[in-house]
């Protein structure tokens, strides 16, 4: 196998972490969406978990891409 189609075999391994961080963010704001409808009251007080959750998702993903690109142009 060529160096050439490793990298490319290796960034799109890395780029699955898009796809977690986007199962896992549906997951968040679905399941937030479920709990504010169900109790409307608490659904204020968990805005901050909500955020950080998505961000920490978010980061995950973010690493992912940047590692495949890492992996592309190096």
């Amino acid at each position: 196998m060529e160096a050439e189609a490793a990298k490319f075999i290796g960034a799109g391994l890395a780029s699955l972490a898009l796809l977690g961080a986007g199962i896992g963010i549906g997951n968040i704001f679905g399941n937030f969406l479920s709990g504010a409808l169900r109790n409307p009251g608490a659904a204020a007080s968990q805005n901050g978990n909500l955020l950080l959750g998505f961000a920490l998702c978010e980061a995950t993903g973010l690493f992912g891409l940047v590692l495949a690109f890492v992996i592309l142009f190096t």
